[in-house]
């Protein structure tokens, strides 16, 4: 069999700390798990993933890996555990395999099955990676969303997730002990939810600045006018300058997404033309032009 490089597989370096090997799965995790990608070796890629993170975000066995792989071993190299490694290092041996693992791995841990004398070996449950999607709304103020996971049996289990308020889109909830089962005792695994937040007819979310574009008419426009305009908190009123110009932003601090560092709400003005449906108005327009005699939009 092959040795396998856990270092490599996850991108990291030998010295990673325990953060930064945690923050390396969790990127690679995403990226192939089977739900999201479909593309070949994808699922292999995930199971590798998982079995290097088995191994180093354990105290135990990370040590005991490195002691081996400081002999010299390379990943893809042809290895035979040394030994006496299991007895040696604690790691039990025997039963059936409890979970998806290479034969490199199960050669230096074990199986996950019944040691020596027959006791089951703890092993927490693994994570399981989802998405849930919420509006924009719900974003804001916060709330709670229910959830609908199958369980791998043909089953479903309804979960009601809480949202805090002002959460941004790709960020990750967890609910601890909702993924797969522990075995021997052990915990079970995490749910983490990566947060979708989906299109909103009235604003356009740009990190935590919420952008609204507010139809005006050309006389608000060229001498000012106060009008209401919606936020996520509710109406409120905006000044309008005189003189302003289709494409114009005007700022309402704080009105964006909540947080340590609310976002504010961007109104971007957008003149609109009204149509004229009789003599009497196209005679304004008529009059307006010769008042305008001279100014020339595309000049």
């Amino acid at each position: 069999m092959e040795f396998k490089d856990y270092y490599d597989i996850l991108g990291v370096k030998p010295e990673a700390t325990e953060a930064e090997i945690k923050a390396a799965y969790r990127k690679l995790a995403k990226k192939y798990h089977p739900d999201r990608n479909k593309e070949a070796g994808a699922e292999e890629k995930f199971k590798a993933i998982n079995e290097a993170n088995e191994v180093l975000r354990d105290t135990e066995k990370r040590r005991a890996y490195d002691e081996l792989r400081a002999g010299g071993y390379r990943g893809g190299e042809q290895f035979r555990p040394p030994p006496g490694w299991g007895q040696g290092h604690g790691f039990d041996f025997g039963g059936d395999s409890g979970g998806d693992f290479s034969d490199f791995f199960e050669s230096l841990f074990g199986r996950g099955g019944a040691g020596q004398r027959g006791a089951p070996r703890a092993r927490r449950g693994g994570d399981v990676h989802a998405h849930v999607q919420i509006d924009l709304q719900t974003a804001f103020d916060g709330g709670r969303t229910r959830l609908a996971l199958q369980d791998g049996h043909g089953g479903e289990r309804v979960l009601e997730v809480k949202i805090p308020a002002g959460i941004q889109p790709g960020q990750v909830i967890r609910l601890a002990g909702q993924g797969h089962g522990g075995s021997g005792g052990a915990p079970s695994g995490d749910l983490l939810l990566e947060v979708g937040i989906r299109d909103d007819a009235r604003f356009r979310l740009d990190g935590r600045n919420v952008l609204h574009v507010l139809p005006i008419a050309p006389w608000e426009a060229a001498l000012g006018a106060t009008v209401p305009v919606p936020t996520l908190a509710g109406t409120v009123d905006l000044r309008i300058p005189a003189g302003s110009q289709s494409g114009r932003k005007l700022r309402l601090k704080g009105r964006g997404l909540p947080g340590a560092h609310p976002g504010d709400q961007l109104v971007e003005l957008s003149i609109r033309t009204p149509v004229a449906d009789s003599d009497e108005q196209r005679k304004a327009y008529e009059s307006l032009r010769d008042a305008f005699e001279g100014y020339d939009p595309r000049h």
